[in-house]
C-alpha cells in the first residue's frame, strides 16, 4: 500500500481516497494490483511552526556510519527542542491532536 502523509496540525484529506490500478509482467504473466493513495496536507500555514524559518528549505543529511550511537532517533514531527533530533515531543503533539507520528531511527 502507498501512502502519501504530511504530518502537521491540523490536517485533513485534500482528496477522497483513489485506487491506482497496476498491471505488471513476471515471467510473462500479466497480474494486476491495486494500491490505495491518500494524500494528506495541512492546513492554515504549513507543517513547521518554527524550526529555522529564515532558510528557503530545511535539509539535514547524515552520514550513518559516523553516528556516535547504535541508534540515533530524528524528529518527524517539528515540534523537537533539539531539532533534527528527537526530544519526545511528538508524544505531547499526538495526544494533543490524535496523531501517530513517531521518530525516524537511523541504525549503524
Amino acid at each position: 500500500m502507498a501512502s502519501i502523509l504530511s504530518v502537521g496540525i491540523p490536517f485533513g484529506l485534500s482528496s477522497p481516497q483513489q485506487q491506482l490500478k497496476t498491471s505488471t509482467r513476471v515471467g510473462g504473466v500479466a497480474t494486476q494490483s491495486t494500491r490505495r493513495m491518500v494524500a494528506v496536507k495541512a492546513e492554515g500555514g504549513g507543517i513547521n511552526p518554527e524550526i529555522r524559518k529564515s532558510e528557503d528549505k530545511v535539509v539535514d543529511s547524515v552520514v550513518v556510519t559516523e553516528l556516535a550511537k547504535p541508534v540515533t532517533a530524528y524528529c518527524r514531527c517539528w515540534r523537537s527542542g533539539t531539532f533534527p533530533l528527537c526530544d519526545g515531543s511528538h508524544v505531547k503533539h499526538n495526544k494533543a491532536v490524535g496523531d501517530n507520528v513517531g521518530p525516524l531511527l537511523l541504525k549503524k
